[in-house]
């Protein structure tokens, strides 16, 4: 490229063969219009459509245009990931390929940064998703807020900029789950939030399931935060404490009442709910611990089988 990028934008695409031409038409000109040098970096995640023929379309005809190509599907924060450690911009956007996201806000993003602020998130206004999805998104976010300690109103939305400090540290991080929102945050030192628009997805389907996002809001807490340990840790001691009152209790009532069967239900219902909360205490200690497991077998977070349209 003639000129070294000042912005970069990253976008990874997996199946999304119907939005590509409408989100290339509607971005490009958004960034002509911005009038600085810029790069397009979009990452196919194992895509099994048409996303990556049209990709490689791109890259040939427009030089600022670069792909990266999966060798099969690694998740959408691995593609994020590798398309950071090829951006050259000391601006570096990230935008989701289904619209939902309007290209269009872009430069709103860019002229917070452009006021000092090294990470900059953004706050989705009048969503368009499903009366679950916007429930389940406060809940998540409330929840997340508490137990990383990191203000962001709205974790789900991955339309972010960062400035160039802020993408080296995240590349120098080789961790295999992460999520990158919180992972930025913890580097930032002057971050903000704006308001976006969002619109529906008029194309395709989402790539998350319900199972996927409780995977990645898993990840989220485990990845940034012991809290769950902490906490099962302090509800262990509670218990305990109940517990032990409850058996004085017991042993005061059998000295005045005398021996008795009533309450056996009560006490089996006890005893499962107890167990149950043994269950789930050991399901978190055996997330954190397959996080270490995952870290200690040092295997690539993605394999790239190829690149298109990147002048080396």
């Amino acid at each position: 490229m003639p000129d070294k990028p000042y912005i970069t934008i990253v976008i990874p695409v997996y199946n999304e063969e119907g939005n590509l031409h409408s989100l290339f038409d509607r971005l490009y000109p958004v960034m002509e219009k911005i009038a600085k040098p810029f790069e397009i970096i979009f990452t196919d995640d194992g895509s099994r459509d048409r996303s990556l023929a049209i990709l490689r379309e791109l890259a040939e005809k427009y030089p600022e245009v670069g792909v990266i190509e999966f060798n099969g599907n690694f998740g959408q924060h691995m593609a994020i990931l590798a398309a950071f450690e090829k951006s050259s911009g000391e601006i570096v956007i990230t935008l989701d390929a289904d619209l939902q996201n309007p290209p269009e806000e872009v430069p709103k993003l860019v002229a917070k940064m452009e006021q000092g602020h090294d990470v900059v998130g953004s706050i989705r206004m009048k969503r368009r998703d499903t009366l679950f999805r916007r429930t389940a998104s406060r809940l998540v976010n409330m929840v997340t807020r508490k137990m990383t300690g990191m203000q962001m109103s709205d974790y789900g939305c991955m339309l972010r900029a960062y400035n160039r400090n802020v993408i080296d540290n995240i590349n120098r991080c080789r961790e295999m789950t992460t999520f990158i929102p919180a992972l930025a945050q913890t580097f930032a030192y002057n971050p903000c939030e704006v308001e976006v628009e969002h619109s529906e997805r008029t194309e395709g389907e989402s790539k998350y399931s319900l199972y996927r996002l409780v995977r990645l809001n898993f990840d989220l807490m485990t990845g940034f935060s012991v809290v769950p340990l902490q906490m099962f840790a302090f509800f262990g001691i509670i218990t305990a404490l109940f517990s032990l009152a409850f058996a004085v209790f017991l042993l005061i009532r059998r000295f005045i009442v005398g021996a008795e069967v009533e309450g056996v239900f009560t006490l089996f219902a006890i005893l499962f709910f107890f167990i149950g909360i043994t269950i789930f205490g050991i399901g978190i200690v055996g997330e954190y611990v397959g996080r270490v497991y995952q870290e200690v077998r040092k295997r690539p977070r993605y394999v790239i089988r190829r690149t298109h349209g990147f002048h080396e």
